[in-house]
């Protein structure tokens, strides 16, 4: 079976699935907007893609088995549908498997109850309504083998809390009965390893760990790991945020993984965010 993925938006996830990929065999292709950037990708064994040279990348899709989507939706909406949707429609039924990274946002407030894969659509966010109306763009395609990955906040290698605890700058953070989900970038990679293997178009999954937690909590876990002082606590209300981060706050729920294990066969190698900060600290984060 043809082995290549095109990989629209080849950011954080996508680069590590793009090496796993490569590692057994694969041809990947990665978009990027930025020409060094695209040498950097070359440098990994990864085939970058302008995404200002339009011929290309549609010759690319025309040999592509697999796609997978994670940019995220910007002013003008869904950005890869935007750009190139007729030729994704056209590639579609050529596709075995598409991939598109959503977010746990589109299900909104839940005032920490828990939340699964069937639950309605209700964001209260900007981001989450663009995220909704992105989803429905990607499902509108005819034909397209759409697998739709709603992933929890995203930690893993560089993107850990050492870096702030060792600067002093990080805070924890504390606004009652707020709760997140979350998930390791090496889990993510490993769910999508295992719905390419076992394609069930029109699927949604929520990607996230074991053990919503607040944020609080996460801190001063890696700070007890670094043996550092524990940050002092700061209301939320008092915290100096910018909006975006601000944003997240708006949001409390916990986030249900049972489909991933019951349908995938997945088991976390990351279960809760005990063990990721742990697996981060013992590679030299």
């Amino acid at each position: 079976m043809n082995k290549t993925l095109i990989s629209f938006g080849h950011g954080y996830v996508a680069q590590a699935l793009g090496q796993a990929l490569l590692a057994d065999g694969w041809q990947v292709f990665g978009t990027t907007r930025d020409a060094a950037r695209a040498d950097a990708l070359a440098k990994t064994g990864v085939t970058p893609l302008l995404w200002s040279d339009a011929g290309a990348i549609r010759a690319a899709l025309g040999q592509a088995s697999h796609l997978l989507a994670s940019a995220a939706p910007g002013p003008q909406g869904e950005p890869v549908l935007a750009d190139f949707g007729p030729a994704i429609s056209q590639a579609a039924r050529q596709l075995h498997w598409a991939g598109y990274l959503s977010t746990t946002g589109v299900y909104g407030d839940h005032q920490g109850g828990w939340v699964d894969e069937t639950t309605a659509l209700a964001p209260s966010t900007a981001r989450g309504k663009a995220r909704v109306a992105a989803e429905a763009e990607w499902q509108a395609i005819k034909d397209l083998p759409l697998h739709i990955f709603r992933l929890a906040g995203i930690y893993g290698p560089g993107r850990g809390p050492f870096a702030k605890l060792r600067a002093g700058t990080a805070q924890r953070i504390v606004k009652p009965g707020q709760v997140f989900s979350r998930i390791h970038r090496d889990d993510i990679v490993q769910v999508l390893r295992a719905s390419m293997a076992h394609p069930n178009p029109g699927r949604i999954y929520n990607l996230c760990d074991d053990d919503p937690a607040p944020p609080q909590d996460v801190i001063g876990h890696a700070a007890q790991l670094l043996g550092l002082p524990m940050p002092p606590e700061i209301a939320f209300d008092q915290a100096d945020l910018g909006p975006m981060a601000r944003s997240f706050y708006a949001e409390s729920k916990r986030v249900c993984n049972a489909r991933i294990k019951q349908e995938l066969g997945v088991a976390l190698a990351y279960p809760t965010y005990k063990q990721g900060l742990a697996a981060l600290l013992a590679a030299g984060e």
